[in-house]
């Protein structure tokens, strides 16, 4: 009976241990690039006839943090709904948009149906800081 009990708590430990390793392999870091930002807004004259729609179905609320990115960004790591860190800017904000294939390391900052914010933010350059997976092997 006691050889038994110790098999069970030896399975026990090494599969505890197993799963934290397991973990630990998949966990988030964060990565930082530098891009130029933009800013947009959820009228027909800057986006498309369903201003309020995302590129992957999402609906853009006024007042959601969220942003655009070009699509060599994804190439990168970065992916629909990862978390973002964009300097000068509070709080962490969603990628929920794709801009258009002729951008590079570009990203747009949504401002709701706030053009003046937008004309005011301008284009400027900024660290964005981003959730990245290990265990997904991709190389910035």
């Amino acid at each position: 009976m006691k050889a038994f009990r110790f098999l069970f708590f030896l399975s026990f430990v090494l599969l505890m241990s197993s799963c934290k390793n397991g973990s630990e392999n998949n966990k988030e870091e964060w990565k930082a690039i530098e891009v130029t930002a933009t800013a947009y807004n959820s009228v027909k004259s800057q986006t498309s006839n369903t201003p309020e729609i995302g590129a992957w179905g999402d609906s853009l609320l006024p007042e959601m943090k969220c942003i655009a990115v070009s699509r060599d960004l994804l190439n990168m790591g970065i992916k629909h709904n990862s978390r973002v860190k964009i300097s000068g800017l509070q709080g962490i904000y969603l990628v929920k948009d794709k801009m258009n294939k002729k951008w590079k390391k570009k990203i747009d900052i949504f401002m709701g149906t706030n053009i003046q914010k937008a004309k005011e933010w301008g284009s400027q350059k900024v660290i964005l800081q981003y959730e990245f997976s290990k265990s997904k092997n991709i190389i910035p």
